[in-house]
């Protein structure tokens, strides 16, 4: 039809080409005068970003690289559930069953008591055949394993295994532990759709590492798995095809999607230093999780914005199945409300915003190509350094260390206001009212401490509790653990509610090592510091804990009547941390906003 205009071929040609050097001209001028180095982003990896990237990077890597191998179907949407101990998990396998009908994709059971588990219910409700399913457990993978295949007989299961054994990055970290893990992969060799063997480098990005760490001490621990487990019944490719990584997603949304691309390409390289077949890399699985160390419980609902950055930089950046937890997991029971949301959002950007249509989005970005690259070789050299010093887990200190040393200056970076955490320490709702128990949260041990916010959240969530006790005149007294050298993190944040000519002179806050406290009573409150080892012992006398009871871990938050606390505070040498001319009650004040 005459009416109906016909749509042309678009063509720039007429445009003549703009060279970088001519686009950092046009930059500086709009400047005026301004350096344009002061545009650049740094990393805390060491390296920093452009503030614009041009096709003549793409020739400084030799080319656009190619797409990276990517699954024929999008990623699976994979909700957790905890099984809790001293439970058979029927209930959770039940829940599990309703998320598959509601839009789950598989289930990720994290196991805490082995024995007591229903297996045989589980693969009656799930049928192992054709549902995946994750396992996470803290002991005998192995066993579980023979349970599942004995409960379905003949079947392939589809699925993972991971190991937790304890507070270290998992892998090879004991000689007893080896032999579990042959077994693991003896068991499920034949299963092409089941991972029996983890390399957890979420254990290090819940702990603060860059994104340089991550990987290359996820490259470390999967080396030392590739090294300690093949004997003469197992080989190397056996344990290479059992091997998968899960990762835990930050909310820094292009260089997660690039830390994922770059684990990949890594992958294929030390596949090839252990002489495996180059074709192996292509079946490598990412099990991608969003992260606890940025989760908040100030202002939660921050949380579900979070969880949408980090679920949309793993599935841009390669993962082959995503957790996304519930924005209120770190203080509320599981329920369906948060559940659902955590469910829909995978749904929702496959479903609705289409991102698993195409393979490798991120390939030929003139920035995501050349952030991929820096990663991989700063990565690289980094696991290379570790394994010139022994390879895990002979430098598993040094590896905590490092890790610990970027969490510090993270710490003080969110305490100075430099680095924004929203909902925490900037944009704060000062009439919050909490959806949790304070009290209860700070005694619970499964308040997770590790967080980024967490020093912040706990003064403030300690400062709440000392003003109520105080309006109250309560006649009992507290002491919160606020963190590892959290005493300077609260100075930095005192000094930003002052004026600059009203701040005092910093002098060393407490010794390195030790821990940061507020003692609070009716009458007072006293920011102190102790050595571990002296409030290992004060809590073990408050809670009458004895000598041979090996494993305690003292809550955040110890109560007592005020005689007694106040006694103890003194008799374990407990020091009062001093801010030049102000009280804690002045401190608290001003932190709380009063």
């Amino acid at each position: 039809m005459s009416d109906i205009l016909t749509a042309a071929p678009v063509s720039f040609a007429e445009f003549p080409a703009v060279t970088t050097a001519e686009w950092q001209a046009r930059l500086v001028r709009e400047l005026k005068g301004r350096d344009p180095a002061t545009l650049r982003w740094p990393l805390p990896d060491g390296f920093a970003l452009e503030p614009f990237y041009h096709r003549e990077a793409l020739a400084a890597l030799g080319g656009p690289p190619a797409p990276l191998p990517r699954p024929l179907q999008p990623w699976l949407n994979v909700p957790e559930l905890t099984v809790p101990i001293g439970t058979d998990g029927r209930t959770q396998i039940d829940q599990a069953a309703a998320a598959l009908t509601n839009g789950a994709d598989g289930i990720h059971f994290i196991i805490h008591d082995i024995p007591a588990l229903a297996v045989h219910y589980l693969a009656e409700q799930l049928p192992l055949a054709r549902t995946f399913v994750g396992y996470t457990v803290v002991a005998a993978p192995d066993e579980l394993l023979t349970q599942l295949v004995e409960a379905a007989p003949g079947t392939a299961l589809r699925g993972f295994m991971r190991f937790t054994p304890g507070p270290v990055p998992e892998g090879a970290e004991r000689a007893d532990y080896r032999a579990a893990l042959r077994r693991c992969v003896r068991l499920t060799t034949g299963m092409p759709d089941f991972r029996a063997v983890a390399v957890n480098g979420a254990f290090f990005g819940n702990r603060g590492a860059t994104a340089t760490q991550q990987i290359a001490f996820s490259l470390n621990t999967a080396a030392a798995l590739l090294a300690e487990l093949p004997d003469a019944e197992t080989t190397a490719a056996e344990v290479a095809a059992a091997l998968h990584l899960h990762i835990a997603v930050m909310p820094g949304y292009f260089l997660e999607i690039a830390k994922l691309r770059a684990l990949r390409r890594l992958w294929a390289t030390l596949l090839h230093g252990f002489g495996l077949p180059a074709g192996l890399h292509a079946h490598l699985r990412i099990h991608a999780t969003t992260a606890t160390w940025t989760q908040t419980t100030l202002d939660a609902h921050t949380n579900l914005l979070r969880h949408t950055t980090e679920a949309m930089s793993a599935v841009l950046g390669g993962a082959d199945s995503l957790s996304v937890a519930p924005f209120d997991c770190l203080f509320a029971d599981a329920n369906e409300f948060s559940s659902r949301l955590a469910r829909n959002l995978s749904v929702l950007l496959r479903e609705e915003a289409g991102l698993g249509r195409v393979q490798d989005p991120a390939a030929g970005s003139y920035y995501l190509e050349t952030l991929t690259d820096q990663l991989a070789q700063e990565a690289w050299a980094l696991f290379q350094r570790m394994e010139a010093a022994g390879g895990l887990p002979a430098v598993r200190a040094q590896v905590l260390e490092e890790i610990k040393a970027v969490a510090t200056e993270t710490f003080r970076r969110i305490a100075s206001g430099q680095q924004v955490i929203v909902g925490t320490n900037r944009f704060q709702n000062k009439g919050e009212q909490f959806s949790f128990h304070p009290k209860k949260l700070l005694r619970s041990a499964d308040f997770d401490v590790t967080r980024a916010a967490y020093p912040t959240e706990v003064l403030r969530l300690a400062t709440a509790l000392h003003f109520e006790r105080r309006n109250r005149k309560s006649k009992r007294a507290a002491v919160v653990l606020l963190g590892g050298d959290t005493n300077q993190v609260i100075l930095e944040s005192f000094l930003q509610t002052l004026q600059k000519h009203e701040r005092p002179e910093l002098a060393a806050s407490h010794p390195a090592g030790t821990l940061s406290l507020l003692y609070s009573s009716a009458e007072e409150a006293t920011l102190m510091y102790a050595t571990p080892e002296q409030f290992q012992k004060f809590a073990r006398f408050i809670y009458q804990i004895p000598t041979e009871k090996q494993q305690f871990i003292p809550p955040a938050l110890l109560s007592s009547d005020l005689a007694t606390m106040h006694d103890a505070v003194r008799v374990f040498g407990f020091q009062e941390m001093k801010v030049q001319g102000y009280t804690t009650e002045e401190v608290l004040a001003r932190l709380q906003g009063r």
